[in-house]
């Protein structure tokens, strides 16, 4: 069995461990108001960009329904350590073998969930689950847990922390309350960055590059200090809007399964999505943007299928930019 800290996510600042929550009080205010007058909807949906602390939201939000006002209280302790019994976290499982995070979350994970909510809480309160990502479910985990939210056990609140929320089932959005929080101004940013407690702090040049490619995610900011997957997506950018085959070809070869790892790669479609939204969202403003639209739900597709199944990277970031260059000429 992989020890804890093999773990990527085992990290001073994960979510679970934060005292402080910037940027996102209304949301907050709102979901505390609902439950201490007695309006709790059993199911919520936090919707947003990655990194910009939706996970954080859900922690913090679990915590004030279990009873925890303080954060060195003895249910901070136990939502800290892992420990609680009446909370159960949701996530993609680390496989010690492949020393790697599963590409997705399987119904067997979702009936874990079921069995959860199948037991007397702790205190004899409520319980609490937290989906940490909605986006990391499968079709049939998917299908468990809709069921598991048409059904809800009674003083029970599930939190599902969500991407993009366009790709969950509709009948699992149309049955959440939704909360879309917002990305961060870029001194919230750098706030957050400044006070994270990293082994090798960056310099202020870094940390302005950094927050500069964010786009209000504290999360991705941290990911493009030493990612060489954010300095591909700048040589994208560079590149200009069209890139010839051979071009394509080249720019492939950096995904290679010898010349980068999925965290890269993840890195890399993670601020191509963005950029890609942003554009297509530009061009409709404009009256245009069909064809950048189009590209994006399907290179949004093909990357998810890709990380699903481990397929070839660099094809798929050929597919992509053909798909763009296609799509720039119908702009």
């Amino acid at each position: 069995m992989a020890e804890e800290s093999d773990d990527p996510r085992e990290i001073a600042w994960h979510p679970r461990l934060l005292k402080a929550l910037l940027g996102h009080q209304e949301p907050e205010d709102h979901m505390r108001r609902a439950f201490d007058s007695g309006k709790m909807h059993h199911a919520w949906l936090i919707a947003g960009p990655r990194g910009i602390g939706k996970a954080s939201l859900a922690y913090r939000i679990a915590s004030h329904i279990l009873g925890s006002t303080d954060p060195n209280s003895r249910t901070a302790h136990w939502i800290a350590s892992r420990a609680h019994p009446d909370l159960f976290v949701l996530e993609r499982n680390w496989d010690g073998k492949t020393k790697k995070l599963k590409s997705e979350m399987a119904v067997d994970d979702a009936r874990r969930l079921s069995e959860f909510f199948g037991l007397t809480a702790g205190s004899g309160g409520w319980r609490v689950a937290i989906i940490d990502t909605a986006d990391d479910l499968n079709g049939a985990s998917a299908n468990a847990l809709l069921k598991l939210i048409e059904e809800p056990p009674p003083k029970s609140v599930i939190l599902l922390v969500c991407n993009q929320p366009g790709r969950l089932l509709r009948t699992i959005r149309s049955r959440c309350m939704r909360i879309d929080l917002q990305p961060l101004s870029p001194h919230e940013t750098m706030q957050v960055l400044s006070a994270l407690p990293l082994e090798e702090p960056p310099t202020q040049e870094a940390l302005e590059v950094a927050v500069s490619l964010a786009d209000g995610s504290p999360g991705r900011a941290l990911a493009l200090l030493e990612s060489s997957g954010a300095k591909s997506f700048a040589a994208f950018q560079a590149m200009g809007e069209q890139m010839s085959p051979a071009g394509l070809v080249e720019f492939g070869n950096k995904f290679s399964s010898k010349a980068s790892n999925a965290d890269e790669f993840e890195v890399f479609c993670d601020l191509l999505e963005g950029w890609m939204g942003a554009q297509a969202r530009e061009q409709a403003l404009r009256g245009g943007g069909g064809a950048m639209a189009e590209a994006f739900a399907a290179i949004g597709h093909s990357i998810q299928r890709t990380n699903a199944l481990n397929l070839d990277r660099r094809q798929t970031v050929i597919n992509a930019l053909s798909l763009i260059g296609e799509a720039q000429k119908t702009a």
